[in-house]
């Protein structure tokens, strides 16, 4: 094989790699994080099974080299009921993105980085103790501190949503991303993030 022929080769695998979309539906090319601070943080790397088999858990800071989808489709996992049921996940979020583009006729993955970014907390309070006497002072929260708390309430906000409630976990989270991308406060992870911000504003 000729050297010509191995860099056309090589090429139409870069190209290929470029058209990958996340379930066979959801580009990621057009995708974009306006927040400086989280762009680091929100891998969007491109995938079509969202699954990376833990090859970043002992690595410092390997969450961020996660795709955010996975990280999201991980989160829902967290619950007694869901623990290790990562099929499960991978079809809630899947079915979500669906209502998701139904509803706004945009693509999800960007609905959802919105939502992140919208979502996530940008002060906090932490516990300082002086000579037995405790105080909550206000601190900025890290990057990726901020997008772990934006995926944690957008799933709590969907179990919330769901639970003892005839609306499937689908549609909820599909409504809890929607929400929080727009910036509505009917959204339980911004009523979250407004609390979170509203109490480090008192503290400081």
């Amino acid at each position: 094989m000729s050297s010509g022929e191995l860099q056309t080769k090589l090429s139409d695998i870069v190209a290929d790699l470029d058209n990958l979309k996340l379930f066979g539906k959801w580009s990621y090319k057009d995708v974009v994080v306006l927040d400086p601070s989280l762009k680091k943080y929100i891998s969007l790397k491109p995938v079509v099974v969202p699954h990376s088999a833990g090859k970043h858990a002992h690595r410092r800071f390997g969450k961020a080299e996660v795709p955010i989808v996975e990280r999201l489709i991980n989160r829902l996992m967290r619950k007694m009921k869901n623990t290790g049921k990562k099929h499960l996940a991978f079809n809630i979020v899947k079915h979500a993105f669906e209502i998701i583009h139904v509803r706004t006729g945009e693509n999800p993955i960007q609905v959802l980085v919105r939502a992140v970014e919208n979502a996530a907390p940008r002060e906090e309070t932490t516990r300082i103790m002086y000579g037995g006497i405790v105080y909550h002072v206000a601190v900025d929260v890290a990057p990726m501190r901020r997008v772990d708390l934006a995926i944690r309430h957008l799933t709590e906000g969907a179990y919330n949503c769901s639970f003892r409630s005839v609306k499937p976990i689908e549609e909820c989270l599909a409504d809890e991303i929607i929400a929080a991308a727009a910036n509505d406060s009917k959204s339980y992870a911004i009523q979250r993030k407004e609390e979170i911000e509203r109490i480090a504003l008192s503290s400081r």
